[in-house]
């Protein structure tokens, strides 16, 4: 490689608007469907128990796929991987707007994670080639990070705007615009130097033992919900998972081009990135579909009120990602801003502990949102620029994929083991106050409120969890906001001292 410095893209700024765009249509589709989905149940005419299907499609498609899009992203080009990704999150989106029946709304859902899967890697590795300095880099990934972290929230809000003003299939329509702006700015101004694609075989082993053992593993959370942790078919699907994801490894180490290096995984900072931000997500997508039932069911807000109640952790990560994170990113060590970000989130939850029949929004509910906030957005935006750390160029979409990998599957598991703990409290509660209870409808509100607390305090725990994962795995030094390696400034590193 040349001793010289390639220039910047002169128009890297504006392709981050676009690349971000596209991030948020496809993060806040992961929830922007949980407000609208008892309007889409009542007129398609969905069962309880396929209702679930309408969120954990999306998930395991997108969860399950994400490290194929990554390697395909290498493949064919960043650029051209992200533009088919809009493209056929486009058409999917439009499908399900259209849907007339439960199987063309979840065909849709699982086509739009598929498309997804495409899209995310491909956006998050060309941030990582486009934005090589210290100080250029802390400021597009925190952007990146806010929209990452914030996108979830913004989707409940968007969700109850479009259901209570307009109907539920808006909440697919809506993707549609965002994909054709997003489309038609990477074709005018995203470019990604040729360098550092990996033209090697598709390891379609790889492929298929990934994504069987890990559909393996959401789809056994989904049914420990349904069918309890000691069914036959929930050890069944845990145990195949295991076996699958263990032959994936042992493939991974024998073939000549894997799908997932393990080179990409082993490396200690991008392991504790991928392993701390899975387990903080568990707790955090757990959290917004108990707060969606609590304000809506327990506390009889609308879909758009609910909706707005948020608003405070949106606020709260945007401020975390680009105001504490960025700014302090190119000061302080990586992990000093993610294990104290997540001990803040926890402190967040510890407050929400706290919520009963008649709680109080800004004394209990407003406080939980925004320490939640605040500590998920200052420990993402580290996350997500330390999610190609030191990574090789042929590397770089496989390693992107791994970041969204922990998060749709973190959030998949999350969302069905904290349902699963939450319903168990609520029946037991409610099985051991009926003989004393004079009137059932405040019993099932109060039993409903007990699991909810029962689910946010393992919530508080696992958070915990992720900081201590932060604290001890993350050891690299500070970025240095001054200096750009000669021969690594074209390439997907940030340049980090020891």
């Amino acid at each position: 490689m040349s001793g010289t410095v390639a220039p910047p893209d002169p128009r890297r700024w504006k392709a981050l608007a676009f690349i971000g765009l596209a991030q948020l249509m496809v993060v806040l589709d992961a929830t922007i469907v949980n407000i609208a989905l008892p309007s889409a149940q009542a007129d398609l005419g969905i069962t309880d128990g396929n209702r679930q299907w309408v969120i954990t499609a999306y998930a395991l498609a997108f969860g399950s796929l994400l490290l194929f899009g990554g390697r395909i992203a290498d493949l064919w080009g960043r650029r051209r991987t992200f533009i088919v990704g809009l493209i056929g999150f486009a058409l999917a989106s439009a499908l399900g707007g259209a849907a007339v029946n439960t199987g063309m709304l979840l065909g849709a859902r699982a086509l739009q994670g598929v498309f997804g899967a495409l899209l995310a890697p491909a956006a998050l590795s060309l941030l990582a080639v486009m934005f090589t300095t210290g100080q250029e880099r802390a400021k597009a990934f925190g952007i990146y990070g806010a929209i990452a972290g914030g996108g979830g929230a913004i989707g409940l809000i968007l969700g109850g705007l479009l259901t209570e003003y307009l109907n539920w299939r808006w909440t697919f329509f809506v993707n549609i615009p965002f994909a054709v702006v997003a489309a038609t700015g990477a074709i005018l101004v995203i470019r990604e130097p040729a360098e550092g694609r990996n033209r090697s075989k598709l390891d379609i082993p790889g492929v298929l033992l990934v994504t069987t053992g890990l559909v393996a593993l959401v789809y056994g959370f989904t049914r420990a919900e349904s069918d309890g942790w000691g069914a036959g078919l929930t050890i069944g699907l845990f145990v195949a998972s295991a076996l699958l994801l263990a032959l994936f490894v042992l493939v991974e180490s024998k073939v000549k081009a894997p799908l997932l290096p393990l080179r990409v995984l082993l490396e200690r900072n991008r392991g504790g990135v991928y392993l701390s931000l899975g387990v903080a997500i568990i707790g955090m997508f757990g959290l917004f579909l108990f707060l969606t039932y609590y304000l809506q069911v327990v506390l009889d807000y609308s879909p758009v009120l609910t909706g707005v109640a948020f608003l405070p952790m949106v606020a709260g990560m945007i401020i975390g990602s680009t105001q504490i994170g960025a700014r302090l990113m190119t000061r302080v060590a990586p992990r000093k801003l993610m294990a104290p970000g997540f001990v803040t989130a926890s402190l967040g939850l510890l407050i929400l502990t706290q919520i009963g029949t008649d709680t109080s929004y800004p004394t209990v509910i407003l406080p939980g949102l925004v320490l939640m906030g605040l500590g998920m957005g200052t420990a993402f935006m580290p996350a997500m620029s330390l999610a190609t750390y030191g990574v090789e160029p042929r590397d770089a979409g496989v390693a992107s994929a791994m970041v969204n990998t922990s998060q749709q599957v973190g959030g998949a598991i999350g969302t069905a083991l904290l349902n699963t703990i939450a319903a168990s409290a609520t029946t037991s509660y409610f099985t051991s106050h009926a003989a004393g209870a004079t009137n059932p409808k405040v019993l099932q509100l109060d039993a409903m409120v007990h699991g909810f607390q029962i689910a946010i305090w393992c919530s508080f725990g696992i958070m915990l969890l992720a900081g201590a994962i932060a604290g001890v795995l993350i050891n690299t030094g500070r970025p240095d906001a001054h200096q750009a390696s000669a021969d690594g400034a074209d390439e997907a590193i940030p340049v980090l001292v020891h």
